[in-house]
């Protein structure tokens, strides 16, 4: 008998999902979705230590429970939440922030410490500096495959230290950097990604059927065999990003796109939108923001080949149609020596740019120039081809040197092509352009910039930023 009654108040005790916890970081000024399980028809009841209000829910059929409530502005000071169905839970050291969630696959799980012969660049500094950072809180979602979409994960929130910093996602820890250094304010970031993982990966079962071939049924999975088992589709998401979808967030950073490259013509950019919206949805916050990461360049066994600019050209497509979105170029965040290294070790670089998208869009601080230049127009003048750029803050950043661009006749062959500045008096629309020549073609017909797999490039606008890879040619 004394065995039962233990075993009915365990199961009496309200139970949360494990991303409700000590350390988590609430969105501020929002309100926040907080959820559990208990037996059915019970009263959960919710206090909070930033007011005397009580927030109340009775548990349905199937246990589950859900409240919303109101956060406070964000600040340092600790906060505390107490779920009471009879026998309080109390969560402590709970801070007000901005959550943003970290997903896609290896180049956002990279961790502050490296992969095994894949470092980051600033190790040692981070680990000496992260004592300045405890604002900063993260929660790792374990990457795992299920069949069936998961209501819980097991995890748990962790304060930025120097013992724990190692640990988290490099781009996201920058990108939080970044934030919490210009809004003063916690950052919480839910890193839920897997390495290898396709755009395919994350897509639910619903959108797969309606717009893919893949397989959504457990023998049809079974029985496609992809290389790896990161490729799997449908099987990440159920397991892996599932479990945060009711945490109240206030966007998504991504990096992912390598293990898509080879996907024919448009795919890549109608699938990252069904995506996009997919979680959006889910989430039901509204059209949250999407920051994303362009692919860095990479050997894909040619360095000459461009199945990776192709992907790359199809990530910038679906950052103009996916609203609410901005992408971040990467093309000079590689050393010349990593042609064959999938993980670059520039993340510092990668994280703050993701966090000038988010300050200047998001957070309104319009100081903070965000985007990278791209190709605006082209004239051609005899053997010359004249061009304006986009966004480029009114400078470039070099007025000869200009490294990176390619020229085509007719005949459709690629020679290295000499860009330099080129201005006139006269103050007309094409009297200040960037001018490009070759010998080898005296009738040029076509452009390109890096729309190579692996090809650094040198041109920037006034805030430092690359100017993206195109072509101006569809062969």
């Amino acid at each position: 008998m004394a065995l039962l009654l233990v075993a009915c108040a365990a199961q009496a005790k309200v139970r949360l999902p494990h991303i409700i916890c000590d350390n988590m970081v609430l969105q501020q000024k929002t309100d926040a979705r907080l959820w559990g399980w208990d037996q059915p028809g019970k009263k959960v009841r919710v206090s909070v230590s930033w007011n005397n209000d009580v927030y109340s829910a009775t548990t349905g059929r199937d246990g589950k429970w859900m409240v919303r409530v109101p956060t406070p502005e964000a600040s340092y000071t600790p906060l505390s939440i107490t779920f009471d169905d009879g026998e309080p839970v109390t969560v402590s050291n709970v801070l007000s922030g901005e959550v943003w969630v970290c997903a896609g696959q290896s180049n956002m799980e990279m961790p502050v410490r490296g992969f095994g012969n894949c470092p980051v660049d600033g190790y040692n500094d981070e680990v000496l500096q992260a004592g300045e950072y405890r604002g900063i809180h993260y929660v790792k979602i374990p990457s795992i495959m299920r069949m069936m979409p998961q209501d819980d994960a097991q995890c748990e929130w962790r304060e930025v230290g120097p013992k724990t910093v190692g640990d988290l996602s490099a781009t996201g820890y920058f990108f939080a950097q970044a934030v919490t250094k210009a809004l003063d304010i916690p950052v919480g970031l839910v890193v839920a990604n897997k390495g290898g993982t396709r755009v395919e990966s994350w897509l639910t079962k619903e959108n797969l059927e309606k717009y893919t071939k893949e397989p959504t049924d457990s023998d049809g999975i079974v029985r496609f065999k992809p290389e790896w088992d990161y490729h799997r589709a449908l099987v990440w998401g159920n397991g892996t990003f599932n479990p945060i979808l009711n945490y109240t967030v206030k966007g998504i950073i991504y990096y992912q796109g390598c293990s898509n490259v080879g996907d024919p013509g448009n795919q890549y950019s109608e699938r990252m939108k069904i995506l996009v919206n997919q979680w959006r949805e889910q989430f039901g916050l509204g059209e949250i923001p999407f920051y994303f990461v362009e692919i860095a360049p990479y050997h894909y066994d040619n360095v000459n080949g461009d199945n990776g600019a192709r992907l790359r050209e199809q990530q910038y497509k679906a950052s103009k149609e996916i609203p609410n979105s901005g992408l971040v170029c990467t093309n000079d965040l590689v050393y010349p020596y990593e042609t064959t290294q999938i993980h670059p070790a520039q993340k510092r670089a990668v994280g703050r740019r993701l966090a000038y998208l988010a300050l200047n869009q998001t957070y309104g601080m319009t100081d903070v120039w965000c985007k990278s230049p791209s190709y605006k127009d082209m004239k051609v003048v005899g053997d010359t081809i004249h061009i304006h750029l986009s966004d480029d803050y009114g400078s470039i950043n070099r007025f000869e040197g200009i490294e990176g661009f390619e020229v085509a006749g007719a005949d459709h062959v690629f020679h290295p092509a000499k860009a330099t500045h080129f201005w006139r008096p006269g103050g007309g629309y094409w009297d200040e352009t960037i001018q490009i020549v070759c010998p080898e073609v005296k009738q040029p017909v076509a452009l390109r910039y890096c729309f190579k797999n692996f090809q650094i490039g040198n041109l920037k606008n006034g805030a430092g930023l690359p100017l993206f890879p195109f072509r101006t040619d569809e062969w």
